[in-house]
């Protein structure tokens, strides 16, 4: 059984905005994940939190990235999707990863 996705604040709607081919291929990526395999192109970053990882797509277009955690065992939580301007991922981009990763922590937190 696939492992279901939750996207978090606008991460959906921002990977929608991608260019087709990156669209395609993260969309690729995140179905790896549902099935347990590891994407292609990803490294971790805990900046973000522990256990948040991101899925490099490089593309004709520019480099988008992913940032997601798959750590805990009722979904994958897509935190943040965004094309990279430059090599150093922005301080915003890393803010909004971090806040809503926190927000997934205090969520499981309370449901228990």
């Amino acid at each position: 059984m696939d492992k279901p996705i939750d996207w978090r604040g606008s991460a959906l709607d921002d990977l929608r905005e991608f260019p087709e081919a990156a669209r395609k291929r993260a969309g690729y990526e995140l179905r790896k994940l549902q099935r347990g395999e590891p994407p292609d192109d990803w490294r971790p970053f805990p900046e973000a939190g522990p256990g948040v990882n991101e899925i490099r797509i490089d593309s004709q277009d520019g480099w988008f990235r992913v940032m997601y955690v798959a750590k805990f065992e009722e979904a994958i939580y897509v935190l943040h999707s965004f094309q990279k301007k430059t090599r150093k991922t922005s301080r915003n981009d890393i803010q909004i990863a971090t806040a809503r990763y926190r927000a997934v922590v205090a969520e499981r937190k309370e449901s228990k």
